[in-house]
C-alpha cells in the first residue's frame, strides 16, 4: 500500500486522531504523578500542568494549521508523532533528573514561590515539546482528510469527536487502571508505544528510510527497558515497597527500629510504626494528650475517629498506652489502609474506612469523644476539611466535653499564616483552643473542645498515668500547651485559600534550610557545597 492509498484510508486518519487525544491526556495524568512525589498534588500543581499543557496544545494547533498548509505532506506529521512518542517513551527515564536538577538548581536562585517555579519549569521542560508535538495533529489531519467544502464539517466534526473520545478513555484508563496495576513509568510507557505504533504504521506505508525507522526502534526499545524500573526516589536503597495507588506515590522503608510510610519524596515521614512499640517522638505522641482531656470517663472506654488514618499509629500508640479503646479511621487512599495490615501491624480491631472524612461525617450519625484530624499533608491541605462549615460538623460529632486533636503540620510566626488561619477558623466553633509545638518538627498540635475545664482535666489525668515513658512525655506538655487568642482569620467552603498559604510557609521553611546552604556556596564554592552533603 502506498502513502496515498493509505491516508484514503479516513479510518486510519480517524484513529491517528483518536490515539493521540487518548496520549495527551495519559500524558497530562501521567505529568502530575511524576511532579506530585517532588511537588505534591496540590491544586496549584495541577493548575500549572493544565496551564502549560494548553500553552503547548494551542501553539502546537497554530504550527500544525500553519504547517499543513504551507507543506501538506502527512510524512512531517507522522515524524512528529514518531518523535513525541519517543520524547514520552524518554520522560520514565530522564523525568525526575530533569525535576531535581530544576529544584536543585532554583533553591539557590528563588526566594520566594519555589514551588510554583520550580513545577512551572519542570513542566515546560519535560513535558511541553511532545505535547506540542501531538497538537499539530488536528489541523494537520484536517487538512488531508477534508475532500471539499461540502463536507467539511462532517469531517472536522469526526476528527473531534474521535479525539474527544479518545481524550476520555486517555483520562480513565490511567487513573483507574494502568497506574495503580503498573505505575507511571509503564503507563507512560504504553501510551507512548501507541504513538510509535501508529508512527511506523505510516512510514511503513511509505517511503521512509529503513535506517531512521531501525534508529528510531532502538532508541524507543532503549527507552523501555531503562524506563520500566525506574524509581521515583532513585537514591534510597532497600526499599521494602515502592508502588502507587489512585491518589498517591507510596514508599515504604523498614529499619532495625521502625517502618516508615512516605507519600512523597521531597517532604517528611506520613506513617510510622515503632518495633519496640514505644513512642515515635513525633506528634502522634503529643495528640495523645486528648484523652486526658476528657472528662468524666475512662480512656479505655472512649470511641476515637481519626480522619487520615494513614497506616494507623495514632490508632496502635493509643491502644498501646490508653488501653483496648474502640478506634476507627477514615482513609481515602485504600492502598494505605493495606500498606498498615501488611507492614505496619494496625491491629485487626481498628475498622477503617474508605471514603473522604467530611463525607464520612456527613454519612453518619454517631458521636465521638475524640477527633482526631490528621489529613494535611506539606501543603496538600483539603480546603473541605479546613473550613467553618467542616469544624462545627466536627464539633456536631462529638460527645459533651469532647475533644478534637488537628495536627498541623506547618507553623510559622509569620502575620496571617496557614495555621493561624486554622486556629481562628476552629476557634470561632470552639470555646476552648490549645495549641503546642512538637520540638524538632514543623508540627503543631491543636486541641479543641467546648470544656471549660480542658486544662484542668488534663492535669488531674496525666497525673495518674502509669506508664513511666508516657508520664514523662506528658509532664513535658504543659510549659508548651498554650490557650490561643483567637484573630478574625477565618475560612469557609466559599473562600478557603489553604494552597497559597501553605506555599508562604514552605517558602519560609525552603529559605531557612537552603540559607546555610547559600553561604556554604559563597564561601566556599562548589566543591565546599558538594562536599557538605
Amino acid at each position: 500500500m502506498n502513502k496515498e492509498k493509505i491516508l484514503e484510508n479516513k479510518l486510519f486518519l480517524y484513529l491517528t486522531e483518536f490515539f493521540a487525544g487518548m496520549s495527551v491526556m495519559a500524558v497530562e495524568l501521567g505529568a502530575s504523578r511524576l511532579l506530585a512525589p517532588y511537588f505534591s498534588s496540590s491544586q496549584i500543581v495541577w493548575t500549572i500542568i493544565i496551564g502549560t499543557i494548553m500553552i503547548a496544545m494551542a501553539l502546537g494547533n497554530i504550527f500544525g494549521g500553519k504547517s499543513a498548509d504551507k507543506n501538506p505532506d502527512p510524512g512531517k506529521l507522522y515524524t512528529r508523532i514518531l518523535i513525541a512518542a519517543i520524547w514520552i517513551a524518554a520522560i520514565p527515564v530522564l523525568g525526575k533528573y530533569i525535576i531535581l536538577a530544576v529544584s536543585a538548581l532554583l533553591v539557590f536562585t528563588v526566594n520566594n514561590n519555589f514551588l510554583i517555579i520550580a513545577a512551572f519549569a519542570s513542566c515546560m521542560l519535560v513535558f511541553v515539546f511532545p505535547l506540542f508535538l501531538l497538537g499539530t495533529v488536528t489541523p494537520s489531519l484536517a487538512k488531508y482528510s477534508v475532500e471539499s467544502l461540502e463536507d467539511s464539517g462532517k469531517t472536522v466534526g469526526t476528527l473531534g469527536a474521535f479525539n474527544t473520545i479518545g481524550s476520555i478513555i486517555g483520562t480513565f484508563v490511567p487513573t483507574f487502571i494502568t497506574i495503580p496495576a503498573v505505575g507511571t513509568n509503564i503507563t507512560l510507557l504504553v501510551f507512548a508505544g501507541i504513538l510509535f505504533i501508529i508512527s511506523i504504521v505510516y512510514f511503513a506505508n511509505s517511503k521512509m528510510s529503513k535506517r531512521k525507522v531501525t534508529v528510531s526502534a532502538v532508541l524507543f526499545l532503549l527507552c523501555c527497558i531503562l524506563g520500566s524500573s525506574g524509581s521515583f526516589a532513585f537514591w534510597e536503597n532497600g526499599l521494602t515497597y515502592e508502588g502507587e495507588s489512585v491518589y498517591n506515590y507510596l514508599q515504604v522503608k523498614e529499619t532495625d527500629k521502625d517502618v516508615i510510610l512516605s507519600t512523597n519524596v521531597l517532604f517528611g515521614v506520613q506513617s510510622v510504626y515503632m518495633k519496640d512499640t514505644g513512642l515515635t517522638g513525633m506528634y502522634y505522641d503529643y495528640a495523645m494528650a486528648a484523652p486526658l482531656m476528657v472528662p468524666d470517663i475512662d480512656t479505655e472506654d472512649m470511641e476515637v475517629l481519626v480522619l487520615g488514618m494513614g497506616t494507623g499509629t495514632y490508632a496502635t500508640q493509643c491502644k498501646k498506652y490508653f488501653g483496648d479503646m474502640e478506634i476507627e479511621g477514615v482513609e481515602i487512599d485504600e492502598k494505605i489502609t493495606e500498606l498498615s495490615r501488611q507492614y505496619f501491624h494496625l491491629p485487626d480491631n481498628v475498622h477503617v474506612t474508605t471514603y473522604d472524612g467530611r463525607a464520612f461525617l456527613n454519612a453518619t450519625d454517631k458521636k465521638y469523644n475524640i477527633i482526631m484530624v490528621d489529613a494535611y499533608q506539606d501543603i496538600t491541605i483539603p480546603f473541605q476539611m479546613s473550613s467553618v462549615e467542616f469544624f462545627t460538623l466536627v464539633k456536631e460529632h462529638l460527645e459533651d466535653n469532647g475533644v478534637m486533636v488537628v495536627n498541623m503540620n506547618m507553623h510559622s510566626s509569620e502575620e496571617g499564616n496557614i495555621n493561624q488561619y486554622l486556629a481562628d477558623t476552629i476557634s470561632s466553633v470552639f470555646s476552648e483552643v490549645y495549641t503546642v509545638d512538637v520540638p524538632y518538627s514543623t508540627n503543631r498540635e491543636l486541641f479543641a473542645s467546648n470544656n471549660v475545664n480542658l486544662y484542668k482535666t488534663f492535669e488531674e489525668k496525666r497525673k495518674l498515668l502509669k506508664n513511666s515513658d508516657l508520664y514523662t512525655l506528658m509532664e513535658q506538655i504543659p510549659d508548651g500547651l498554650n490557650k490561643y487568642n483567637a484573630g478574625n482569620y477565618i475560612l469557609t467552603d466559599d473562600k478557603a485559600p489553604v494552597e497559597l498559604l501553605g506555599i508562604k510557609v514552605i517558602d519560609g521553611l525552603i529559605k531557612e534550610e537552603a540559607g546555610y546552604y547559600k553561604d556554604i556556596l559563597k564561601k566556599n564554592g562548589i566543591k565546599g557545597l558538594v562536599g557538605s552533603f
